[in-house]
């Protein structure tokens, strides 16, 4: 069975999952596109189990939740709240801000739109998403701005900014997919380590002159080294080493800035997979909305106390988040 057209327009979309009804058969055709099926003995047919958003199978009565295994299970959040604020994720490149969203939805709490928010951030990572190919550039940078009078490595001991490595494909002239993540320091383990796991062995890897990136070739890949011009000589116009991966950080620092005018270091992370997230499906935002909820399928509910304290994304004991602007 596919699954229901995208609606094209804001009042398509209002028509279509105006009530809880509407979204759970949504949910339910997302998650058995083929029919349902028992998960205890198979059998391929069940009734719905009214206002409970539940299946019971009609040959052994196996009652099965159709929030189970997804970021929305046990929710006592209406599924339309869910999907307006996945629809404006998906369709505004700007992003959404947790303030925003809880104008939108008419929300008395500030936190439970916030909550939603890095619920859905934290869905949007497919775990077998394939890995970049062909000609990449890599490039790092800093969130939050360098420290006046550190250089280099004596940045992170501050810990004010944040480091972060970039991949883009290189299609042509133009950008591919892109992959960002935060890592603690410059060293070549560090950097190898992500390139091994977002960077399929035997692309053509473009870099700086920076040290840390040697070893790529006996790790299999082909490196091609640029020397990167001054910042006054970029200001100036000269021609970067890396002109995609540069373009796209300065796209991740003005998102940054402009929605959300700073974020915490331990939330860092789920914001460059939303940033990375909606860049590689710029394109086709019907197919964004679909994957965001059809990915919550295959994870499970993270409870409001470590999205608080970023404990499933950092294992920092004390929960410390800073401030990066």
């Amino acid at each position: 069975m596919p699954r229901p057209s995208f609606p094209k327009t804001l009042r398509q979309f209002q028509s279509d999952f105006s009530t809880e009804e509407a979204c759970q058969q949504y949910l339910a055709v997302c998650r058995w596109p083929d029919g349902f099926t028992c998960p205890r003995c198979g059998h391929g047919k069940a009734y719905e189990l009214v206002n409970q958003r539940r299946y019971q199978c009609c040959k052994c009565r196996y009652q099965v939740s159709l929030t189970a295994g997804t970021i929305l299970h046990r929710t006592k959040i209406p599924l339309t709240h869910w999907f307006w604020a996945a629809y404006l994720m998906t369709t505004d490149k700007r992003g959404v801000s947790a303030l925003f969203l809880q104008r939108q939805l008419g929300l008395t709490c500030y936190e439970t739109a916030w909550m939603m928010l890095h619920k859905l951030r934290r869905a949007m990572v497919n775990v077998a998403r394939e890995p970049l190919r062909g000609e990449v550039e890599v490039d790092d940078t800093w969130i939050g701005g360098e420290q006046a009078g550190l250089r280099g490595s004596r940045q992170l001991k501050q810990r004010r900014a944040a480091l972060v490595l970039v991949a883009v494909e290189k299609r042509g002239q133009a950008s591919g997919r892109v992959r960002m993540s935060v890592i603690p320091d410059f060293k070549a383990v560090t950097i190898m380590s992500f390139l091994t796991r977002h960077v399929a062995t035997g692309s053509t890897i473009y870099t700086d002159g920076l040290k840390s990136f040697s070893g790529l070739l006996e790790a299999g890949f082909k490196h091609v080294v640029r020397i990167q011009p001054l910042r006054s000589e970029l200001r100036k116009g000269a021609k970067s080493a890396v002109p995609l991966a540069d373009r796209a950080i300065g796209n991740l620092q003005q998102w940054l800035i402009g929605t959300y005018h700073g974020v915490g270091r331990n939330h860092l992370q789920v914001y460059l997979d939303e940033f990375v997230f909606r860049r590689n499906r710029r394109k086709t935002p019907p197919a964004a909305f679909q994957t965001l909820l059809g990915l919550g399928t295959t994870r499970t509910a993270t409870v409001y106390e470590q999205i608080r304290g970023a404990r499933d994304l950092n294992p920092n004991p004390l929960g410390l988040a800073e401030a990066i602007r």
